[in-house]
Formats: C-alpha cells, sequence, structure tokens
C-alpha cells in the first residue's frame, strides 16, 4: 500500500484544529475529530501554498495564550 500523502494526482483537503495547527489531509480519508476543513478539495500544491500563506506561527495557540497571561520573565 503506498502513501496516500505521496499521490501526486490525488486531492487533499487542508485541515485546522483548534491549535491553530494546519494539515494536509487526502480529500477521501475521514477527517479526524479535533479537526475542520478550511480549505479544499484542491491539488496537493494548491493546499500546500495555502498552508505556507495562512500559518503564521508554529506555537500552538493554547501555549500563545499562556505566555500572554503570564509572561516569562
Amino acid at each position: 500500500m503506498s502513501n496516500p500523502f505521496d499521490d501526486k494526482t490525488g486531492t487533499f483537503f487542508v485541515l485546522l484544529n483548534e491549535e491553530g495547527q494546519y494539515s494536509l489531509w487526502p480529500s477521501w480519508i475521514e477527517v479526524p475529530a479535533g479537526w475542520k476543513v478550511v480549505y479544499g478539495k484542491d491539488q496537493k500544491e494548491s493546499c500546500l501554498a495555502y498552508i505556507n500563506a495562512e500559518w503564521k506561527s508554529l506555537i500552538p495557540t493554547q501555549l500563545t495564550k499562556a505566555v500572554k497571561i503570564n509572561p516569562v520573565t
């Protein structure tokens, strides 16, 4: 069985979770709990371009909020 993420002709979604993290996801696989579709169904390169344009920080949302509330000194 081949890796579905390596499918050059497949279609994908871009998923987003509550932590503000993005994921490329094959369109024919059920979206996992805790994730929602924010872009697609589209070609892999278009989905990756969307992720690159939208994902501004790799720091999870909850950690960002915690640091703003209780800054480390």
